[in-house]
């Protein structure tokens, strides 16, 4: 019997362990090919063999998806199974369409066919959207379960964009770990925060040996989602953050509706920035999609070290990469410090931006004026660095989660901005977290 020619529509990440969990391992199925999308410089690479398994044992090919109804009509394609997340519907579907008139089925795998069970008690914290404050709600709870003298193991949906097999299983304790595992600063900004409060995060590309072995060291498993995805492990707790900046994007974007849906709690983040009208929206969609979730009001006030290098001053502001670009905000904390300590201005970096960093401001247009922290690779660091010492300024908004000042060499003065999670009233994540160490015993 034949078997049945998949591609893998990815994004170096879900699509990997969709593999691993889905197909590797089913003689009835072939994966001829993944796809690449969001990140630059996949394209052109192998899923090894020492990762795809012994059915295939010359690695399967990533090749572009602007590529893909060639790529089903050369390689004889009967199905195309779409694995990155943070899109909107009608891009779905509008992929969707692609495949089809291309001749082939197009799939959604869910979590019955991707997910993997722990032996240690698993917490979950996604969101609708990149950028929504799922990290700073995944940093609390550690603490709050450190400080309860559990040991919890972190470990974050995958960023593999280097040495796939190297990256196999990583596991991170100190800083000179991000050195060691060659990471990028999209990496960086979600492991170093963990690092410097002393907890372990675990990250990489085969996520079955990555919890086999935090399971060794952790009393409580944190997944630490990304993107919006549904988490890759079974959850004995959910927590989706949602985004009052972009209301009604919480019911729009994929997989993030199916983030909210599954949800046991749902933290309604940034409500001292949003409008009423915004929080009310998502408390309507809440409701209506989910109204057996706990809800829980949130903040996310920032801070300035150093707060009279904005007042007055012409700045540029460096924010996270991901949540400006696939993740559509127009202002993140760097300019929202700028604003509130009273910025002279905030300079536009385009007309300075070098190399790759121009690339990226041609493929998403829509980014505010400021800069993306941009780094998946030497190439890329060393034009963040370029741009940001090129810019006209008297002084640089750091709103990274990273001392970015450890990456590159900036050659003015720096303001670090800060934020963390802030709970408004009642519920609150000690309720949440006083019922799961109780239900497990903990």
């Amino acid at each position: 019997m034949a078997k049945r020619r998949i591609v893998i529509i990815g994004a170096a990440g879900r699509d990997f362990h969709n593999v691993n969990t889905r197909f590797r391992n089913d003689p009835s199925c072939e994966v001829v090919a993944f796809t690449a999308a969001q990140i630059p410089d996949i394209a052109g690479r192998k899923y090894p063999a020492e990762l795809a398994g012994p059915l295939y044992p010359q690695g399967i090919p990533i090749l572009l998806e602007s590529e893909l109804p060639n790529i089903i009509k050369t390689m004889n394609v009967d199905e195309c199974v779409f694995s990155y997340s943070d899109v909107p519907y009608s891009h779905v579907m509008s992929l969707s369409a692609l495949v089809n008139a291309a001749g082939a089925s197009f799939t959604l795998l869910g979590p019955k066919d991707t997910q993997i069970k722990s032996t240690k008690p698993v917490i979950a914290v996604c969101a609708v959207r990149t950028g929504s404050g799922k990290s700073q709600t995944s940093r609390k709870i550690v603490q709050m379960l450190m400080k309860r003298g559990l040991k919890v193991v972190a470990i974050r949906h995958p960023m593999p964009y280097g040495d796939l097999v190297k990256q196999k299983v990583q596991r991170f304790a100190k800083v000179e770990d991000l050195a060691y595992h060659k990471c990028t600063i999209e990496e960086m900004e979600e492991y170093e925060p963990h690092i410097v409060r002393g907890n372990v995060i675990y990250a990489g590309v085969d996520y079955e040996a990555i919890l086999r072995e935090a399971e060794k060291e952790a009393d409580v498993i944190l997944w630490d989602g990304g993107n919006n995805d549904f988490p890759f492990y079974v959850s004995d707790l959910l927590i989706t953050v949602a985004d009052p900046l972009r209301a009604g994007n919480e019911v729009s974007f994929y997989p993030g509706e199916a983030s909210l849906r599954m949800a046991n709690v749902i933290v309604i983040n940034k409500m001292d920035s949003a409008s009423p009208e915004n929080i009310q929206t998502v408390r309507e969609n809440i409701t209506r999609v989910n109204p057996n979730a706990m809800v829980i009001d949130a903040a996310s006030p920032i801070n300035v070290d150093k707060p009279e290098l904005i007042k007055g001053k012409r700045v540029l502001c460096v924010e996270d990469g991901p949540t400006l670009t696939h993740g559509m905000m127009k202002i993140g904390a760097g300019v929202v410090a700028a604003r509130k300590f009273q910025a002279a201005e905030i300079i536009d970096p385009r007309p300075f931006v070098t190399g790759k960093l121009a690339e990226t401001f041609r493929i998403y247009p829509n980014i505010g004026t400021l800069l993306p922290a941009m780094g998946y690779g030497d190439e890329q660091i060393k034009d963040l660095e370029e741009t940001i010492n090129r810019t006209d300024c008297d002084s640089v908004v750091i709103a990274t989660p990273i001392d970015l000042n450890r990456v590159v060499k900036i050659k003015k003065p720096t303001v670090k901005v800060g934020y963390d999670l802030q709970e408004i009233g009642k519920p609150d994540l000690e309720d949440v977290l006083d019922a799961f160490c109780a239900a497990h015993k903990l």
